[in-house]
């Protein structure tokens, strides 16, 4: 139903290079990401409490082609119980497979271009065995130089963030079946007949309004999931930016001066930018960061880091989206 082969093509060339740099800029670029990515293990670590086991998931120093690569793996991996559903429900054939498959290769295609440009790190989990880091090097090379930070500094503080999210998910090993669970949740509340019936009215309506896309085109069984998955993205994002920020005084001189320029960043360029950002869901995507950063510290200055480590021993203690909005309920409710 998807011809990730075109959709790779598309999203390579849309993504383009990005900045230009010497070939032996780009190694010492390569080299300095993944030495600071091992480096950053331990520091998480210290700062957490996770442990989590060494040489599990490979770091990847990726292009943008790369990146997009990885992903459209992801993707196709990610949506297989959806498109197994709709494929029981109602198999295309012949020339309507063909066509269709095309399109939504395109469709998958612009969004990751769009996306390849923006990323500057992202753990996949659900690489098997155990997940893998990435590291797009010609991004994080570009917003370096925007933001006008030291690069050492910089390479360095992102890797703290991404690194987390590697020790999250290896030290958590039943994170990543918990959220692929939730998108076979998803799959099951799959109602194709009513999504084509008025799915581009509500998703029209969402352009038209202040809404994403797929908030348009969701029941309210699936908003429900997405509650779910959004409280848990919101506890790992957050967690992540906790660590980078904490962690950084002692290692990374310049970190008050690149949080603040980056956060300038998040809001986003020009006018097209925000309203590709609003519609993809982006603009709910910083504010998980913003927001799960707040529960943490709550809890963390609250409780302790130790017991706050309570949210990765079951899903159960997993906060609800409500609860990272009052951190309170979900101490009373675990702790």
């Amino acid at each position: 139903m998807v011809d990730w082969d075109l959709a790779v093509r598309l999203g390579a060339k849309l993504g383009g290079d990005g900045p230009v740099v010497s070939r032996t800029e780009a190694d010492a670029v390569v080299a300095e990401l993944r030495a600071d990515a091992g480096r950053a293990t331990g520091l998480v670590k210290e700062f957490t409490g996770l442990d989590a086991a060494a040489d599990t998931a490979p770091v990847l120093v990726v292009d943008r082609a790369g990146w997009v690569q990885a992903n459209a793996d992801a993707f196709a991996t990610v949506l297989a119980p959806v498109v197994d559903k709709l494929m029981q429900k109602k198999p295309p054939a012949g020339i309507a497979r063909t066509v269709g498959a095309k399109v939504t290769g395109a469709e998958v295609g612009g969004l990751l271009g769009f996306l390849s440009g923006k990323v500057l790190g992202q753990f996949d989990p659900f690489f098997d065995p155990h997940g893998r880091l990435l590291l797009v090097a010609p991004n994080i090379v570009q917003v370096e130089r925007e933001l006008e930070v030291d690069p050492t500094d910089f390479r360095l503080w992102v890797c703290l963030h991404e690194e987390t999210h590697r020790v999250q998910f290896t030290a958590v090993p039943w994170l990543r079946d918990h959220l692929f669970g939730e998108i076979n949740a998803l799959a099951a509340t799959m109602d194709l007949p009513s999504l084509l019936d008025d799915g581009l009215t509500r998703a029209i309506e969402a352009i038209k309004g202040n809404g994403n896309l797929l908030d348009a085109v969701a029941s309210p069984e699936q908003r429900e999931i997405m509650d779910r998955v959004t409280g848990v993205m919101s506890l790992l994002e957050g967690h992540a930016d906790v660590v980078m920020d904490d962690v950084g005084p002692s290692v990374i001189p310049s970190v008050a001066e690149i949080r603040e320029a980056f956060n300038r960043r998040r809001k986003g360029v020009g006018t097209l930018d925000r309203i590709l950002r609003r519609l993809l869901g982006l603009e709910q995507k910083m504010a998980q960061y913003r927001d799960g950063a707040v529960f943490v510290r709550t809890v963390v200055d609250k409780a302790g880091m130790e017991r706050f480590n309570a949210v990765f021993a079951d899903a159960a203690n997993l906060p609800s989206k409500e609860e990272i909005h009052h951190p309170k309920r979900w101490m009373d409710r675990v702790l």
